[in-house]
């Protein structure tokens, strides 16, 4: 039996690399320890870079995620209830 393979790309704006590039603003969160071991395995292993761009991209993701569940739904809300 042969598979059907769908494929899917989006096109995103880059990440900016350096501060250079567009202007980071420093925040404060709190997380769990847990969380941030695990954070940290991700860096360790080579997955990010950084603490930084590991969260930058988990916070992109969830953006994207919100946006199209705003239009899927006909909301100009990105984060609605919350």
């Amino acid at each position: 039996m042969m598979g059907i393979f769908i494929r899917v790309s989006f096109k995103l704006k880059p990440m900016p690399r350096t501060k250079s590039e567009e202007k980071m603003v420093l925040i404060s969160v709190h997380i769990p320890k847990q969380m941030l071991e695990e954070l940290d395995e991700l860096v360790r292993s080579g997955s990010f870079p950084s603490r930084s761009e590991a969260i930058r991209v988990a916070i992109r993701d969830l953006l994207i995620r919100e946006r199209a569940r705003g239009v899927e739904q006909g909301g100009g809300v990105l984060m609605s209830g919350r």
